[in-house]
């Protein structure tokens, strides 16, 4: 029996629209070795361009024959052919990178690295096998040199040190390692239009790098979208700077790896192009349910002056005039909640985008919505923040099914019918002066469903 390397040249041959088309490969062209390949012999797949390495491997049903080939994924009319028939036995999650192999001392002869253009197949030498699939084992299995667990907190100063990367991207890609590392803050990252959301089949669509102008798929998006092609794992962590929490490997949604999305940059103004990974874990990675709720409270800056609002903007209270006045007042607040001796908290990764939450020393939960208020806003602005704080309740109801819910707001709105609207739908609506219905709740409140059930 023999072993065999094919190769395609992207630029000739459509592979991967031909698996996205969900086309099943069953033969391969040959230009050499015609009379020599055989049924029961073994092969890796390669795929060159700038990202070149093994994709697949399985095994030959039988010997090679003539034939013209079905021209949909050809880029021309490459005329009659020798095929030999195939079974694909696996398709890698990770390509294993040219790199990897040309690094290895036993493949420093394979002809697929000294003459990489030759056609197919290649003949792989016992030796040349056994690099490559122990390669592929590497690429399939757990990362021995990765040694934590999901749930690990570490300081980011020494996982760059032992992985690589830079400590000042929330897009990391290691250059030492086959690791690129990504950072998500929720309690931050919408100041500079990152809004990074769990949802409920356990995905995680994460925010792309830059933080004016349109995101481009250049750099550590890039490095993202790739990481099959380029052998890359990707690490998710809780948390940007200080200690880190590791929340596992991901990969990118095999269907749709990425949408793109309309943000405010850093500091407000114009609507930007965002783009939005749309992230599935792998194996053992920590899912929101898991995780605690909040971390502790990150006071947002109040001197940003941003640009004039965005009329089309997805939150009106975070670009403009009223980002400053928001910030105010979710500061005061969370200092009123800790001068009453409740823990102030911001969201954390595995949280909705609340403004704020505490928690009693008895563990129960409030969840806060903050806006400002001015006349010609105010019906808008308590219309979105209703809305927004019942979403926040309710997807923190499994993990914290008795939560509250407060509506703060800038000053007591004109019409007395907003406190009783809110009052029905179990939220407290409360503004300065009126801090004690926001921490202890409002006794008409408390009266409510009683009467409503009577």
């Amino acid at each position: 029996m023999s072993t065999w390397l094919l190769s395609c040249n992207p630029k000739k041959f459509d592979l991967e629209g031909h698996r996205r088309d969900g086309e099943v490969l069953s033969s391969w062209t040959v230009a050499r070795y015609v009379g020599d390949v055989a049924a029961g012999d073994e092969f890796v797949l390669w795929v060159g361009g700038p990202n070149a390495g093994v994709v697949a491997y399985g095994r030959f049903t039988g010997a090679a024959e003539y034939g013209q080939p079905e021209l949909r994924y050809w880029a021309g009319d490459p005329g009659p052919r020798h095929f030999v028939p195939l079974v694909v036995d696996k398709w890698l999650d990770l390509r294993v990178p040219k790199g990897r192999l040309a690094g290895d001392p036993r493949m420093a002869a394979a002809t697929i690295l000294r003459q990489p253009f030759a056609g197919s197949p290649h003949r792989l030498t016992d030796e040349e096998w056994l690099a490559v699939h122990e390669a592929i084992e590497v690429s399939e299995g757990a990362d021995l040199a990765w040694d934590l667990n999901p749930g690990d907190e570490i300081r980011r100063v020494e996982l760059h040190a032992r992985f690589g990367g830079s400590s000042q991207n929330g897009i990391s890609t290691c250059g030492p390692t086959d690791n690129i590392l990504i950072f998500t803050a929720a309690s931050s990252g919408h100041q500079h239009g990152y809004y990074d959301t769990w949802n409920e089949d356990g995905t995680f669509h994460y925010t792309g790098e830059g933080q004016t102008g349109s995101q481009r798929m250049v750099r550590g998006n890039k490095a993202i979208l790739e990481h099959r092609e380029t052998g890359k794992r990707l690490r998710l962590f809780d948390g940007a700077r200080g200690t880190v929490r590791y929340l596992g490997e991901w990969t990118l949604d095999a269907e749709e790896p990425y949408t793109e999305d309309e943000a405010p940059p850093s500091g407000g103004g114009d609507l930007r192009k965002v783009i939005r990974f749309h992230l599935v874990p792998v194996k053992a990675t920590i899912t929101a349910p898991e995780v605690e709720i909040g971390q502790d409270y990150v006071a947002p800056d109040e001197t940003v002056a941003p640009a004039p609002a965005t009329p089309s903007a997805p939150d009106p209270d975070l670009v403009g005039r009223n980002l400053s006045t928001h910030r105010r007042l979710q500061n005061l607040l969370a200092a009123e909640a800790q001068r009453r001796g409740f823990a102030a908290l911001s969201p954390d990764v595995s949280d909705p985008d609340f403004d704020l939450a505490w928690r009693d020393d008895e563990g129960r939960l409030t969840v806060c919505e903050v806006k400002s208020l001015t006349p010609a806003n105010e019906a808008r602005q308590l219309r979105a923040g209703l809305g927004q704080v019942l979403d926040y309740q309710d997807q923190l109801s499994e993990r914290a099914p008795e939560a509250s819910a407060v509506l703060w707001v800038e000053r007591e709105p004109s019409e007395q019918r907003w406190v009783n609207l809110c009052r029905r739908v179990g939220v407290t609506l409360a503004w300065p002066g009126e801090e004690e219905s926001a921490f202890h709740g409002d006794k008409d409140e408390l009266k409510t469903p009683s009467r409503e059930t009577s």
